[in-house]
C-alpha cells in the first residue's frame, strides 16, 4: 500500500476524526448465498488497520449478528421476500449507525446485499436530515413492491426511502426523509422498466455508464456533487456496491453486469468525495466470497478494501 493520506478538513467531524465500522454479515435481501461473508473477509484482509495508517481512529467491536431477530414466520407480502426480516434488521443497522453519526464517528457499514442502506442512509439522516446521497450501482435499487418481477429487497431500498410505492406496515419505521434532488445515482446500466419510470417521473438524477463513457469520469463526478451538494455544504453519504465495478475488477458480486467502472473510475468517485470534506458516513457493499475462485475472491476483497481507503483519504502520490 504505497500511498499516503491526503489532508482534508471535514465540515462535520470532529478532529481527530474517528470512524466507526459496521459489520453487517446479512443476505435476507436478495437469494444467492454468501454474501454475508463480505463483512467478515474485509475485516480479515486488514481493513480496521489500513485505515488506522491514515491516520483515523478506529471503533470496530465486532461483526453484528442477527439471530435474535425471530423471524420464523416471515411469509411474502406481495411479492416481497423475507419483509420481515429485512425490516427488522435494518431497523436495527439503522440505529446503531444513527447512534455512530450522532456521536461524531463516520460509520463505515461493511455489507451484506444492499438492502441494508435502507438502515444505514435511514440512520445517517437522523443526524444529517439534510444530507445528501451518491448511490454507486449498476443497478438502481428502486423497484417499489408494484414494480419488483423478482420480490428480493435488495434491489428496492431506495424506494423506501424516498417513500414511493405503496405502504406496507412492515416497513412503516423508515421515514421518507430522502428526498430526490438529494439523490445521485452513478454507473447505472441494469435498470428494470419500472424504475426507468421512477426515476423519470421524480425527476431523479442518474449518470449511467453512457454518460461516463461520454464525459469521463472525473466530468460526471464533478456534474453529480453539483446536482446534489452544488455548494460543497451538504453532508454527503456514498453507498458503494461493488456490482459498480466491472467483472473483471470486481468478479466476486451477485449481480454482475459487463460494462462497468474500471478500478481507477470507481476509486476517482470514492477520492472526488473524500476532497469535498463533507463525507459523513459509507457502505460497501454486495461482495460475496462464495461466487468465485479463491483468486477473484481476494481480488474483490482487496477491491472493496482499497475502495474504503480512497473514501477515507488515501491518495496514490
Amino acid at each position: 500500500m504505497a500511498a499516503r493520506v491526503e489532508s482534508s478538513v471535514s465540515r462535520f467531524l470532529p478532529d481527530p476524526k474517528a470512524v466507526a465500522i459496521v459489520g453487517c454479515p446479512f443476505s435476507g435481501g436478495q437469494p444467492k448465498l454468501g454474501v454475508d461473508g463480505g463483512p467478515i473477509h474485509l475485516v480479515e484482509a486488514g481493513l480496521p488497520e489500513q485505515l488506522a495508517e491514515l491516520g483515523w481512529k478506529v471503533q470496530f467491536d465486532g461483526h453484528h449478528q442477527f439471530e435474535d431477530i425471530n423471524t420464523q414466520d416471515d411469509p411474502p407480502i406481495g411479492k416481497l421476500k423475507n419483509p420481515r426480516l429485512v425490516s427488522r434488521v435494518c431497523k436495527a443497522v439503522a440505529d446503531v449507525v444513527g447512534n455512530h453519526a450522532k456521536n461524531g464517528q463516520l460509520p463505515l457499514t461493511l455489507g451484506g446485499d444492499h438492502s441494508l442502506a435502507m438502515g444505514t442512509i435511514s440512520g445517517t439522516l437522523q443526524k444529517y436530515p439534510d444530507a445528501c446521497v451518491i448511490w454507486v450501482d449498476a443497478h438502481a435499487d428502486l423497484n417499489t413492491a408494484e414494480t419488483t418481477d423478482s420480490g428480493n429487497i435488495h434491489g428496492m431500498p431506495v424506494s423506501f426511502l424516498l417513500g414511493l410505492g405503496p405502504k406496507i406496515e412492515e416497513f412503516s419505521w423508515v421515514q421518507p426523509l430522502l428526498k430526490p434532488h438529494r439523490l445521485v445515482y452513478i454507473g447505472l446500466r441494469d435498470v428494470d422498466v419500472g424504475e426507468r419510470r421512477l426515476l423519470r417521473e421524480n425527476g431523479i438524477k442518474a449518470y449511467s455508464m453512457h454518460e461516463v463513457d461520454k464525459y469521463g469520469i472525473g466530468r460526471v463526478v464533478e456534474m453529480a456533487l453539483d446536482h446534489v451538494n452544488p455548494g460543497r455544504k451538504l453532508p454527503i453519504h456514498l453507498s458503494f456496491d461493488v456490482d459498480a465495478l466491472d467483472p473483471t475488477v470486481a468478479p466476486s458480486t451477485g449481480t454482475p453486469v459487463r460494462g462497468g467502472l474500471t478500478f481507477r473510475e470507481g476509486h476517482y468517485i470514492c477520492e472526488a468525495v473524500y476532497e469535498t470534506g463533507c463525507l459523513v458516513a459509507l457502505d460497501i457493499m454486495e461482495v460475496n466470497p462464495s461466487l468465485e475462485d479463491t483468486a477473484s475472491v481476494k481480488q474483490t476483497v482487496a477491491v472493496g478494501c482499497s475502495l474504503a481507503r480512497a473514501a477515507l483519504g488515501e491518495t496514490l502520490l
